[in-house]
């Protein structure tokens, strides 16, 4: 197995790491972990991911916040560090460098973890549920399938249960961050199961999910603001980096897959397949067609807007192609994508526009002499938007919102390519002599014309399906009896007929041009 080779070695001083409660940490125990490292150097310069990563090694019992209600824990909201981690020496790059190299896992510990948004609606009259509806489904859920409730202040944001959360998007988009699992039927239960609980309170009280990446009908105005300190940091900002990042908040759903590496070396291969094939999985996935009740021009909207979102935190990432590129050249890009928030004594302190850097110094404005801690920096980390963005695993972010059996291709798609071994090569070998100015083509046009757009000396749709054919083999070769979960998308590869054309077609057809029927068409 490859080896990390960073030729130095990473200290990290005493420390609590602690992860939010309510929120899925992908491969890290999802109930309010703390591992405690007491002044302790970890040379990386041989380390395999056969061994137990440093991290791992240092780990000490994990810590469970909350307090009883009843049956239930209420779980103090995400995320709760307030000043229970006291840094008694500031952090240094090589310590977040460290952070993100302790998630390499060896292969038989990798995991799906799948994460995906749907729109709640008033099956009356459509309009996006208020939040005193999603507070009336998330106690009900909670009090009828036993989910522990996630607080901020009095209001209720979200549920966890077990290594599942579900949390509340900027205008209320309901998001399931799935467990990390084995296989993809595991996936695609944990889906069923959640969308079989979520339907069972949401329809007695007259509320729909609709799956599409962006609000086909209703104008900003009408979303509600979701009562998250964090979020109302964001919206404050966004206008000022972009022109688009309010309709992202509050108007774009997503399906996205979270999976694991084995070495620096690994990620860095998975990293820039994932990248240049992104313009594939949004085309494949596109399904956000309608603005304000009327065609938008584009395919996919949703991925139309991280264009002109912000982009210091968002795009394709050129450097990941570099020869320099591994851990140490992410974080210092992250070190320079300016911060949005701190959290600290229960409350979101604005910090947005400002470095993490002078946050290392100790030089943060807002509070000044303090230093962060590695749950600030995996807090900075979450508000970072490329099209692939590395944690202690990396995120394909590409991917429209849509029904439920699009929620279980979408992982079925990365996994067949990146995890398998000669898949993920054949890609490489594919991608090898694409320019940086073609995958920025390709992101840019995708959204716009799909698998019909022209690459080479042909169609995209011609590279999607050579690339569907790599996902199934590699699928076939894990030997899991897991292929079938690729048809939903087999026949958009083959056609090159997106699911946004198909609502297309309906809008001009059969629906006379009303965008009402996609709330019974893509219901839940």
């Amino acid at each position: 197995m490859a080896t990390l080779s960073m030729g130095s070695s990473y200290c990290i001083p005493s420390e609590s790491l602690q992860h939010r409660a309510g929120q899925n940490v992908y491969g890290i125990a999802n109930n309010m972990e703390a591992s405690r490292i007491k002044g302790s150097c970890v040379s990386f310069a041989s380390l395999t991911c056969d061994e137990r990563n440093p991290l791992q090694n240092l780990r000490s019992e994990g810590i469970r916040l909350g307090r009883k209600r009843g049956q239930h824990v209420i779980v103090a909201a995400s995320p709760p560090t307030e000043d229970a981690v006291v840094a008694t020496e500031p952090l240094t790059k090589e310590d977040l460098v460290a952070y993100l190299a302790s998630g390499c896992k060896p292969k038989e510990e990798w995991r799906i973890g799948t994460e995906h948004e749907k729109f709640g609606f008033e099956s009356e009259t459509l309009r996006p549920m208020k939040y005193e509806q999603i507070s009336e489904l998330l106690y009900g859920i909670s009090e009828r399938f036993d989910w522990d409730k996630i607080m901020e202040g009095d209001y209720i944001i979200g549920l966890k249960q077990g290594k599942q959360s579900i949390s509340l998007e900027p205008g209320g988009q309901f998001e399931l961050s799935g467990a990390p699992l084995e296989t993809l039927h595991q996936t695609c239960a944990e889906v069923n199961s959640h969308l079989y609980q979520v339907k069972a309170v949401a329809e007695e009280m007259g509320i729909g999910f609709l799956g599409i990446g962006f609000q086909p009908k209703w104008e900003r105005k009408d979303i509600p603001v979701m009562p998250k300190g964090r979020y109302e940091i964001m919206r404050n900002y966004m206008p000022k980096v972009g022109t688009l990042g309010l309709d992202m908040m509050f108007r774009t759903c997503t399906v996205q897959v979270n999976l694991d590496f084995s070495s620096e070396a690994d990620m860095i291969r998975k990293f820039r397949a994932g990248l240049a094939l992104q313009p594939i999985a949004t085309a494949l996935f596109a399904n956000s067609p309608f603005t304000e009740g009327k065609p938008n021009g584009y395919l996919s909207m949703r991925s139309q807007i991280w264009t002109d979102t912000d982009n210091n935190r968002a795009g394709m990432l050129p450097f990941v192609f570099d020869n320099s590129f591994g851990f140490e050249q992410y974080v210092d890009y992250a070190l320079d994508v300016p911060m949005y928030f701190v959290y600290r004594k229960k409350k979101y302190i604005d910090c947005a526009g400002l470095s993490f850097r002078d946050f290392l110094a100790g030089k943060l404005a807002p509070i000044p002499g303090e230093y962060p801690n590695l749950n600030d920096w995996e807090n900075h980390l979450t508000t970072i938007f490329p099209e692939v963005r590395l944690k202690r695993y990396l995120e394909m972010r590409g991917a429209d919102g849509g029904p439920w059996r699009r929620l279980c291709a979408l992982p079925a798609f990365w996994v067949g390519i990146l995890y398998d071994e000669v898949s993920l090569q054949k890609v490489l070998d594919m991608i090898a002599d694409w320019t940086m100015e073609e995958r920025e083509m390709l992101r840019n046009k995708v959204p716009v014309t799909g698998l019909k757009t022209p690459f080479r000396d042909g169609l995209l749709k011609h590279v999607a399906q050579d690339v569907m054919q790599l996902a199934k083999d590699g699928l076939e070769r894990r030997g899991f009896k897991e292929t079938g979960f690729l048809n939903e998308v087999a026949e958009v590869a083959r056609t090159g007929v997106t699911p946004a054309e198909k609502l297309l077609e309906l809008y001009h057809g059969n629906w006379g041009e009303s965008v009402d029927p996609v709330f019974q068409e893509l219901l839940y």
